[in-house]
């Protein structure tokens, strides 16, 4: 009997053993009302989850944005979002920058994130938040005797270590940017 069976639908039902990956898709889009609800909208009629989204203008005289978006799904489904993004009439040009990147042979395309993250305390407290910020370069942008506000950009990785340490310190609030990211090597998208 061959790889596909029966299954009392029209239809044969193949098994699909493929591992969901995380890629990053970077979406040039016209600048106007509504573009990203659609783009948005998209993911979510089809049930695709959106792991990171970050969108900002690019070049003003052309009046075009720049949407960041960290997706997870198998090849296919992911090739599927690329072209169903691609007919949508505001955009202009949808890359994968995980695939590209290894087809260029690189593990990844440069992602970094941003984030504000809050820590109130006193005493030893407040000076090991201070030792670890340091040691992560994370910058203070604002301060009490009670608080301090940190800025830290990096990858994801080290975001997410820096606010797992900080949580006995006295964790208060996280902010974060989402993805952003380029493609490695002297090309654009």
């Amino acid at each position: 009997m061959n790889a596909q069976q029966a299954t009392g639908s029209a239809y044969f039902i193949v098994e699909n053993k493929e591992i969901p990956r995380t890629h990053v898709l970077a979406v040039i889009v016209d600048n106007e009302p509504g573009v990203l609800a659609r783009v948005i909208g998209l993911f979510s009629g089809r049930g695709y989850n959106i792991e990171s989204l970050t969108v900002s203008e690019t070049s003003h005289d052309n009046k075009v944005s720049r949407i960041t978006v960290v997706s997870s799904g198998t090849l296919q489904v992911l090739d599927q979002i690329k072209k169903q993004l691609e007919r949508m009439v505001p955009v202009h040009r949808v890359v994968d920058l995980t695939l590209n990147a290894e087809l260029n042979g690189h593990e990844k395309p440069i992602e970094r994130e941003l984030a504000m993250v809050k820590v109130a305390g006193l005493g030893e407290n407040r000076v090991e938040a201070m030792r670890l910020a340091e040691a992560f370069r994370a910058q203070v942008i604002d301060a009490s005797t009670e608080h301090f506000t940190f800025e830290i950009t990096g990858r994801i990785s080290k975001i997410e270590q820096f606010i797992a340490i900080m949580e006995p310190l006295g964790l208060v609030e996280v902010c974060r940017t989402g993805v952003v990211a380029v493609s490695r090597g002297k090309d654009g998208m």
